[in-house]
């Protein structure tokens, strides 16, 4: 009986798995994509008043459209919190997940789930109140801190506080909105998140220039898309647009040339956009799906500039999400 049952297990395990295969197909005859972002955070993924949304996130979801649907804006958004996006990923309620979200070990072995790569290098920090006079994380000893809950920051923090024989109290929310009205009423004495989501937090304060980010960053925060486990075309779909849009960058192609260079540019630009070879096929896709990417969303630095960098309110530095050959960490796999 016992290895009857461990059969039956074992057989409802493989229909479960194949059950998640097939998102191509399903993305395809659905005619958009459904995509997990954020409830609202500047430069990640956010409404405006119209019911558009943007973002670097955003960007994420709109590549992938454009890869397999040929039209970035044929997606659908599903606004989630922390502790709603897993699930919503592992019960196929979204075909991918692009929701400032850590890279893990337990997340990515113990949930059912794949990430796909990292589109920006981040790292959990502290934003308090200037008039408290606060300096350095050191001197939270004993204080209230907002958090997000469901979200990594939550260990981040306590192994932060316990290596710094320190003390906090913890005030969770389940919205990074919740969380910036909480510290801003006072409920708390410092907010702690990844620091790009303290400098989005902080252009939505009604003084912003009475908040301060502190200097330490306490963790290794690399965000990027999720898709589920047991379906390696799509993983892999995911995972070669994020690349697609790193390599844009570092091969010189851009939303303004693209068109220029799918003609008349060099082997590695010609291969990339599709004209030669056959990276689109290896993919189940059209031969100009990186083209369609670029043409419609633009490369890594066009995104990172418009939503979190210079041409946005959150002015970010690219930092450590600068490429690989520019001082930074970015880098993409070879395209050949």
């Amino acid at each position: 009986m016992k290895k009857i049952s461990s059969l039956v297990v074992g057989g409802l395990a493989l229909v479960a798995l194949g059950a998640q295969a097939g998102t191509l197909e399903d993305v395809k005859k659905r005619g958009v994509l459904s995509c997990g972002v954020s409830t609202g955070l500047a430069g990640f993924s956010q409404k405006d008043e119209k019911g558009n949304w943007s973002g670097l996130d955003v960007d994420v979801c709109r590549g992938v459209a454009a890869a397999v649907l040929g039209d970035a804006s044929k997606v659908q958004y599903k606004p989630l919190t922390a502790k709603e996006r897993f699930e919503a990923l592992r019960s196929g309620e979204i075909d991918v997940l692009s929701r400032n979200t850590t890279w893990t070990h337990t997340r990515d072995t113990s949930l059912g789930l794949n990430f796909a790569g990292t589109i920006y290098y981040d790292g959990a920090g502290f934003m308090v109140r200037k008039a408290i006079g606060v300096k350095s994380a050191t001197e939270l000893d004993n204080a209230n801190a907002c958090i997000q809950a469901g979200t990594s920051t939550e260990l981040a923090i306590a192994d932060y506080f316990r290596e710094n024989n320190m003390s906090y109290k913890a005030v969770t929310f389940d919205t990074s909105d919740q969380t910036r009205i909480g510290f801003e009423s006072g409920r708390c004495d410092f907010l702690v998140s990844d620091q790009s989501q303290l400098y989005a937090l902080r252009i939505g304060l009604n003084n912003p220039d009475g908040a301060v980010v502190l200097p330490e960053v306490i963790s290794k925060e690399p965000l990027g898309p999720v898709v589920r486990q047991g379906d390696d075309e799509w993983f892999n779909i995911v995972k070669w647009v994020v690349n697609a849009s790193i390599e844009g960058e570092f091969q010189g192609v851009t939303s303004a040339n693209v068109d220029k260079l799918k003609k008349d540019g060099n082997p590695a630009q010609l291969r990339f956009l599709g004209t030669e070879g056959k990276l689109g096929e290896n993919l189940g896709l059209s031969a100009d799906w990186a083209y369609q990417v670029i043409k419609q969303v633009g490369n890594y630095a066009e995104s990172f500039e418009r939503n979190v960098g210079q041409d946005s309110p959150l002015k970010i530095s690219r930092g450590l999400n600068a490429q690989w050959n520019k001082g930074g960490i970015l880098y993409s796999p070879a395209m050949r």
